[in-house]
């Protein structure tokens, strides 16, 4: 099976299985698990912030940045497509009582004047107690739903700019960050600089089994510690799975480029197959998304598993594939051919895997 579900189905590698056996251990919550705390410390530092928490997933760590951004009743500005809109289980609402303001965007990447269009414009005549108030300004890159979106650098910078001229704080959802850079040639602290808070996920691109971190002021992150303690998070002996963090945080960001390069040669192949939709001009990272002409995309991803290839459905003819650290290079012409075989198989009505 070559499975293209998504990059968090990566598995240790021999190397970082004897980084975790090896991992020197405390107690997480009393604060003095050394390996925790050298992953913290190296996270902020390569992403340009005081301080940093380790938390078990990346919805944690956003969940814990609305909290300290943001009070029942007020409203995360960003995308309808965001990560944190879309599949955190609708915790903006469950956990913290947060509604969202929609932002105009074009595969989830927006600029400075999206945002000024998205607040409601001030008038004597309009009562400023209808509507839900702003409480902080959120970016995704890359972007999830946007096909792997990385926004450019200097879009980027607007975000954090404009939400200090409403006087609202700034988040960053940088569950792939690491993508991001690579593919704009600059460092993570670059483009984080000006966000309040960063989240980056070390179990996505990076390949750790567990794990991410919510960066930013050593005052904010101390009340993460508590937000964190609140959700469930407290961690005891977390080192051993922090080791798996932290060696991939130092050694696997190089290896990034390939997934980019296996990504956009399959969305090339698969662009000129009948039935399928897709640009591949499109694919700036290592996520593929792409549309069925015809045809629902949960009964062509029932039939391509059938032919050995593990794809999710994402909407009712998207389709989604990410590449990662365990995809070989050979497997993208096999997983290519299962594509064609389906969407040819579908339209004659017959078996694709024989």
């Amino acid at each position: 099976m070559i499975d293209l579900r998504s990059d968090t189905c990566s598995r240790p590698t021999s190397a970082m299985r004897r980084a975790i056996a090896d991992a020197e251990v405390g107690d997480d919550l009393f604060g003095d698990d050394p390996t925790v705390r050298e992953l913290e410390a190296a996270t902020a530092q390569l992403l340009g912030k005081e301080d940093a928490v380790y938390v078990p997933s990346g919805t944690m760590a956003n969940q814990i940045a609305v909290r300290l951004h943001a009070r029942p009743g007020e409203a995360v500005v960003t995308d309808p497509l965001a990560h944190v809109v879309t599949v955190e289980a609708a915790s903006l609402a469950g956990l913290s009582g947060v509604t969202t303001i929609p932002v105009a965007h074009e595969r989830g990447v927006y600029d400075a004047d999206a945002v000024r269009a998205a607040f409601a414009p001030a008038h004597r005549f309009f009562p400023r107690t209808v509507g839900p108030p702003p409480a902080v300004v959120w970016a995704e890159n890359t972007h999830n739903n946007g096909g792997g979106a990385v926004w450019p650098a200097d879009r980027l910078a607007e975000i954090p700019a404009v939400a200090a001229e409403r006087g609202l704080p700034s988040h960053l959802d940088g569950a792939r960050l690491w993508h991001a850079a690579l593919a704009v040639g600059t460092a993570e602290s670059q483009l984080a600089a000006g966000f309040d808070t960063v989240s980056v996920c070390f179990s996505k691109a990076l390949g750790a089994p567990v794990g991410s971190a919510l960066a930013g002021p050593e005052q904010l992150v101390a009340r993460a510690r508590r937000y964190k303690q609140q959700l469930g998070g407290g961690f005891r002996q977390a080192g051993i799975i922090a080791a798996g963090a932290l060696y991939a945080l130092r050694e696997h960001r190089p290896l990034l480029r390939r997934t980019h390069e296996m990504a956009a040669r399959f969305a090339e192949q698969i662009a000129t197959m009948p039935g399928i939709e897709i640009d591949p001009a499109h694919v700036a990272t290592n996520i593929v998304r792409f549309e069925l002409t015809d045809g629902d995309s949960g009964a062509f991803c029932e039939r391509l598993h059938a032919a050995g290839v593990h794809m999710l459905p994402s909407g009712p003819r998207a389709v989604r594939a990410v590449f990662y650290l365990d995809i070989a290079d050979e497997d993208v012409e096999p997983a290519a051919e299962a594509v064609r075989r389906v969407v040819t198989s579908a339209a004659a009505g017959s078996d694709p895997a024989g």
